[in-house]
């Protein structure tokens, strides 16, 4: 007789539990009336409620929680973000209101340098506040797993600092957090007009420093026109790679400057934005490990056209869905209402976007054997949903129906 699993959390009663599985046909690893066991803040056991005792030791200590029949998701992994600056951007929001585009508003000193200026001018205590804010937000929509850019001090102090503050909230809150060095955001105003300079400047000085300091997991350029072209964006990603340095690349969002071809070349774990990417592109990416993210709450908050999703799926790539919450070109920090947009404008299946905002994004960080899923061996990170039927999540727009949040078996969030 096969021994019991001893286990020190277990959640009953689940309506419908989504594991994620990918032998599953819809890839969402459906279970109805199920369970979740877990032990040491990881799960050891999924699978119909009337078998749990079967399968599982529960002891007098073990916590017996009910989710009341309602549907059980792995918490969403974001895998793309920006919330270490200074200051928000309201102004801009209303230029473009007004009928400015990003470009226009960028060329008269806005944008990514107008954050900069503002976080350099921050204290570390506005910068820890500021983080640690919104992501409380994002945990109140089920964000579980955050990637954390830097990028918005473009000088080694400031990024460096950024970097410490980003360190020290994750020791302070209950998700995990991934965090990336993004020097190469754009070109700063003492390097203006010399980009190539700049390059050489991170790569020589600023990267050994950042690796040094052993917090960036990641580094991450903004391939794009008017800010670093593709052979700037190959140069730094290469030596990045050598330095020791996994790699991302914001590619192809306004304009198609073959970035996705870049993140594939170097090996990127991940290409994002690709708003703007060919079909060309689509079939490299589709045929390479690269991770297509894509970030339609940027489409929307800048009036461009979305993501070619259905495109992108449809050619077989691996694609991602993320916030890409930023002071000035997507101040939005909830998951589901990313999962809306996939539906309803990037040609996304419910289960497709469900996927792209858990076990995809998970493999966008190189998480993909410990975050995103609820299977035995994976972080137990789930979301209880006020509701009993997974398509919910999807139709509910702009009201999220989260009932709590766990991370590694802990209730961090309720309503």
């Amino acid at each position: 007789m096969q021994a019991k699993i001893p286990v020190d959390f277990v959640l009953r009663n689940i309506g419908q539990l989504l594991t994620m599985d990918p032998e599953d046909s819809l890839k969402i690893g459906l279970w109805e009336n199920s369970a979740l066991a877990v032990s040491d803040g990881r799960v050891v056991w999924v699978g119909h409620d009337s078998l749990l005792e079967v399968a599982c030791a529960l002891r007098p200590s073990t916590k017996i929680q009910s989710a009341r029949g309602n549907v059980v998701t792995p918490g969403f992994v974001d895998s793309h973000t920006h919330p270490l600056f200074g200051a928000t951007r309201e102004e801009e929001f209303a230029q473009r209101a007004a009928g400015a585009d990003y470009q226009e508003i960028a060329a008269a000193g806005g944008g990514i340098l107008n954050s900069v200026r503002k976080t350099r001018a921050a204290s570390n205590e506005v910068l820890f506040y500021n983080m640690k804010h919104h992501l409380s937000t994002m945990l109140s929509n089920g964000t579980t797993t955050v990637e954390v850019k830097s990028g918005y001090g473009l000088d080694l102090a400031t990024e460096y600092r950024c970097l410490e503050i980003a360190d020290a909230v994750a020791a302070s809150i209950p998700q995990t957090i991934v965090p990336t060095f993004m020097g190469a955001h754009e070109v700063p105003e003492e390097f203006k007009g010399r980009p190539d300079d700049y390059i050489d400047y991170l790569i020589d000085e600023v990267n050994p420093k950042i690796k040094e300091q052993g917090i960036a997991e990641f580094v991450d350029i903004f391939c794009e026109k008017g800010v670093f072209t593709k052979q700037q964006a190959l140069k730094y990603l290469k030596a990045s790679a050598e330095q020791g340095f996994l790699l991302k690349i914001h590619a192809d969002e306004f304009f198609d400057t073959d970035g996705a071809a870049v993140a594939v070349n170097t090996g990127a774990i991940s290409a994002d934005h690709l708003l703007s990417i060919s079909d060309e592109n689509i079939k490299l990416i589709a045929n390479s490990k690269t991770i297509a993210t894509l970030l339609p709450g940027t489409a929307l908050f800048l009036k461009k056209p979305f993501p070619p999703g259905r495109k992108l799926l449809d050619a077989g790539a691996s694609v991602a869905l993320a916030t890409d919450f930023n002071p000035g070109s997507c101040f939005c920090d909830s998951m589901p209402l990313m999962v809306n947009l996939a539906v309803c404008q990037c040609g996304f299946t419910v289960e497709e976007a469900l996927v792209a905002a858990t076990a995809n994004g998970a493999a966008a960080l190189g998480l993909d054997k410990r975050k995103g899923k609820l299977l035995p061996g994976f972080d137990a990170d789930f979301v209880i949903w006020n509701c009993n039927d997974f398509r919910t999540i999807a139709y509910h727009l702009g009201n999220p129906d989260v009932a709590a949040v766990y991370c590694a078996a802990r209730k961090v969030y309720s309503t």
